[in-house]
């Protein structure tokens, strides 16, 4: 019955797929909406043929996912250190709270002019923008889930005379995997809103530069196969995380892990 199940939700989902595409091939057409403001499907996929190698497409796409890993990673283990090391002292909380809720109200996009001035039209920026916008929701889902965990296991570990670095690693870091695990989920799709401000703002490579080519040029189909390479990216970021969860959170129910 489970299986029935599983089997008819793929199906209605491959359904409203066909129908999406069907409506975005004949509906603009229909309704005598301008190519230029809303180009018909295959309008998008001969371009998308057109520059493949035209335009070195998948070269683009590479650059844009190489700085998505990079920024993902290094602003995950920087927030969930940070977030550890916070939770596990309140005192030093207090003292950073104020300087961190100030790096989290500035607006993310704003850094990255600054970033291409100090590095410029390299990697670099790209990456800084999404260890910024990535940082902060891995702390505070690492943060939120040590504020609330059960103190009388922390207790009942200290009572065998547990040092810190032990009560970390067999208490402290399992309790707070599935709220991790929930802050990378979020994380990984906003790296790729980082990365591509950091190339839309100034960048020579990657599929941010690509948009701002396309659109000096009013191809609009070539912006949305761009905005296709961007989803893709995004959507093998998040469900890597899912894969990842799904490993290391074998041994908790379903119902128990971050909804998928």
């Amino acid at each position: 019955m489970k299986l029935l199940k599983q089997y008819s939700t793929v199906l209605w989902s491959l359904l409203l797929l066909v129908v999406s595409m069907l409506a975005w091939e004949h509906g603009p057409k229909a309704l005598g909406v301008p190519e230029f403001v809303l180009p018909s499907l295959s309008k998008v996929y001969l371009e998308m043929i057109r520059i493949w190698d035209a335009e070195r497409l998948l070269w683009h796409s590479a650059i844009t996912g190489f700085e998505v890993l990079v920024g993902f990673v290094l602003g995950s283990l920087l927030g969930a250190a940070i977030g550890y090391l916070l939770g596990s002292s309140p005192e030093l909380e207090a003292v950073l709270s104020p300087y961190l809720l100030a790096l989290q109200i500035a607006p993310k996009v704003a850094f990255a002019p600054l970033f291409v001035m100090w590095l410029g039209y390299t990697m670099y920026p790209k990456i800084l923008v999404a260890v910024l916008i990535v940082f902060f929701p891995v702390l505070i889902n690492v943060l939120s889930s040590m504020r609330t965990m059960d103190q009388d296991l922390m207790n009942l570990a200290r009572s065998f005379s547990g040092t810190p670095m032990q009560l970390f690693l067999n208490v402290q870091f399992p309790s707070t995997l599935p709220a991790l695990f929930s802050g990378l989920r979020i994380a990984s799709t906003l790296a790729v809103i980082g990365v591509v401000v950091g190339e839309l703002v100034g960048g020579n490579m990657g599929l941010g530069y690509l948009l701002v080519y396309f659109e000096g040029q009013g191809n609009t189909a070539a912006v949305f196969v761009v905005i296709a390479a961007l989803t893709v990216i995004g959507l093998v970021a998040y469900y890597a995380v899912v894969w990842a969860e799904q490993k290391v959170l074998h041994y908790l129910p379903s119902s128990e892990r971050a909804f998928a």
